[in-house]
């Protein structure tokens, strides 16, 4: 059984809850997870500035975190995933894209986090793009990648 929750902290972008779920199972069903819990906490810029600079020493806001509890071999997956929805609502606004599309493919992105991917070098985030861009496809939404 996959388990899927989604927190709102933040005020500036409405949240598509059924669609954002919809991405994140697109995703883990997509890489053969049978089980898994899963949550997601959408995080204004404060927020998620404090939790990148805590965790990864990055002085700034940011996209996707993702905090893997389980190995992504394990029997279920487990894991949190923080997503900047400011930084989200900015990246679509300067691309000109729908800011719904950026968040799927943020939680995409960290759903491929957990699955064990990950986008250290250029080879991985090549691979890591072209899967982003197979579920946007799988979910009707447009390649908004950036490779």
């Amino acid at each position: 059984m996959i388990s899927l929750s989604v927190k709102n902290q933040q005020e500036a972008v409405p949240l598509d809850f059924q669609g954002l779920k919809a991405a994140a199972r697109a995703v883990l069903e997509g890489e053969g997870i049978a089980s898994a819990k899963v949550a997601f906490a959408f995080m204004d810029d404060a927020t998620i500035h404090l939790l990148n600079k805590r965790h990864l020493q990055h002085d700034e806001p940011t996209d996707v975190l993702t905090f893997p509890y389980t190995a992504p071999d394990a029997k279920r997956l487990e894991g949190d995933i923080a997503i900047g929805a400011e930084v989200g609502k900015r990246q679509a606004e300067e691309r000109g894209h729908d800011v719904h599309a950026e968040l799927c493919l943020y939680v995409i992105h960290g759903c491929l986090h957990l699955c064990g991917y990950d986008d250290k070098d250029s080879r991985s985030a090549a691979d890591m793009r072209v899967k982003e861009r197979e579920y946007l496809m799988k979910l009707g939404l447009p390649d908004i990648t950036d490779g």
